[in-house]
């Protein structure tokens, strides 16, 4: 054996950069695939709720039907909560900043989903890249509720109030907005019989107001470091406190609000620095962190779910 070090070479000098916005496409594409799965699930447990409207009649439909609601109730969840995520991802992909594509998150739950993430690899640039990429998604998903709720109203019927226990959904300002729009004023003993497309815009407009929580690095803590700076930290606190108290009056906040304590310990309150931090947000942007706060306020659903008995 020689004792003499084996010769270097010109490019073990070099380290070779890793490539930026690579994806393991098939942990995407699995993800997404189980994630359709567990929605279209859902959406045929859902539809067969509306079409029994409540229960109090059994209805038998061909099975295709069912499926295709259930995936009709798939691609609207899937739809919204995707389009959020690629809005950061686009958004991303225009100041140059290291992303994955989504990560679609399937789960048994009320919806079929925990919804979806993509994961920032580079830190950002500017207060506002910072700014554009955390409001893109809240915006585009936002849009992507409007058509989902009304042709899901359209759907929906008017039924005589069911008899008993069972769960109600809290109503945000946008939901009972349109069900003006669509139905006027509901007689008393009656009630909506929402169709589960509306369920999905529903469940869009709480993932909404809770990533536009003024917190950490949830969509709301970036745009608020953004347009507040170092007051953000502050804000941070108290929303998290906010949501404790939430937790006490509805048991819906819990998962929420074990993810910001957990992110509060791990990350600290302090939102990571920008890389350039000191140049001044873009102009008009300030207007659109005002439009950010009315997304947040017409979504936000105080008690998204509570338990309920109808006379």
């Amino acid at each position: 054996m020689s004792d003499f070090p084996a010769p270097v070479r010109p490019d073990d000098l070099f380290v070779q950069p890793r490539r930026r916005f690579q994806a393991r496409w098939w942990v995407h594409l699995l993800l997404f695939v189980l994630t359709v799965a567990s929605t279209t699930l859902l959406g045929i447990n859902h539809y067969l709720v509306f079409v029994e409207e409540f229960g109090r009649r059994s209805v038998t439909l061909p099975i295709w039907s069912v499926v295709l609601q259930g995936l009709i109730y798939s691609g609207t969840i899937l739809g919204i909560l995707g389009a959020h995520e690629m809005g950061h991802y686009v958004a991303c992909r225009y100041y140059d900043i290291d992303a994955t594509p989504p990560y679609f998150l399937p789960f048994p739950s009320f919806a079929g989903t925990l919804g979806a993430v993509i994961k920032i690899r580079e830190p950002f640039t500017t207060r506002t890249a910072l700014f554009d990429i955390g409001i893109a998604g809240p915006i585009a998903g936002f849009i992507m509720i409007f058509p989902a709720l009304f042709i899901g109203l359209h759907w929906s019927t008017v039924a005589p109030m069911p008899h008993g226990e069972g769960f109600a959904l809290g109503e945000p300002l946008l939901l009972k907005g349109a069900i003006h729009l669509a139905f006027g004023s509901i007689p008393d003993g009656f009630t909506l019989n929402i169709h589960p497309m509306v369920f999905a815009a529903w469940f869009g407009m709480l993932a909404t107001s809770w990533n536009l929580l003024p917190f950490g690095q949830l969509d709301g803590g970036h745009i608020t470091y953004a347009t507040l700076g170092r007051a953000s930290e502050s804000i941070s606190v108290v929303t998290v406190a906010g949501a404790i108290v939430m937790t006490y009056i509805s048991v819906s906040w819990l998962l929420m609000t074990l993810m910001m304590v957990a992110m509060l310990f791990l990350l600290g309150r302090r939102h990571p620095r920008v890389i350039y931090e000191h140049e001044p947000l873009g102009p008009g942007r300030r207007w659109l962190a005002v439009f950010a706060v009315i997304m947040f306020v017409v979504c936000l659903i105080p008690i998204p779910i509570s338990t309920a008995t109808f006379p």
